[in-house]
């Protein structure tokens, strides 16, 4: 095995389902199947490490029972850092991680979001719709490929 720079355990309780690093390289960010995504920061002084947090996203109430969803994939945006997430919930979701917030959420897609990428530019966004076996095999939507253009609206942090 190579150089390891650092070794850490997960600070989300469930099994990882997608990691990215900022392409800044100050950090990543991961995500689990209870619908929870984490920031973290490879800084280790404690100042840097307050700013590290996990959030809950995909998830659905419905007749009062929230359903939880896995986050199954993460891509940053390269020109802004900010960063998409996808779930079973079959949801497309833009977060700005320095204001911890959410800034858009794509409309609902036909089965779950298996994989999300940003192209270098920045200006769209490939997404990948794939039943992934959540309820075992039953009958389920077409897998799709998705092509989306996306606008500074959408993914540009907004100014505090």
């Amino acid at each position: 095995m190579g150089y390891v720079q650092q070794r850490r355990e997960s600070s989300l309780k469930y099994q990882t389902r997608c990691i990215r690093a900022f392409p800044n390289k100050q950090g990543y960010v991961l995500s689990s199947i209870e619908g929870r995504v984490a920031v973290e920061y490879l800084d280790p002084s404690p100042e840097v490490q307050k700013k590290k947090y996990a959030f809950k996203c995909h998830r659905l109430k419905e007749n009062n029972i929230e359903q939880i969803y896995p986050v199954n994939a993460i891509s940053f945006h390269n020109i802004h850092n900010t960063f998409a997430t996808g779930g079973s919930d079959g949801f497309v979701n833009i977060w700005d991680p320095f204001n911890k917030k959410r800034l858009c959420q794509f409309h609902r897609y036909p089965t779950s979001i298996a994989s999300l990428a940003f192209s270098n530019d920045g200006t769209t966004l490939a997404i990948a719709s794939s039943y992934m076996y959540e309820m075992d095999d039953t009958e389920h939507p077409e897998d799709g490929i998705f092509i989306r253009q996306v606008t500074d609206a959408e993914t540009k942090p907004k100014s505090t």
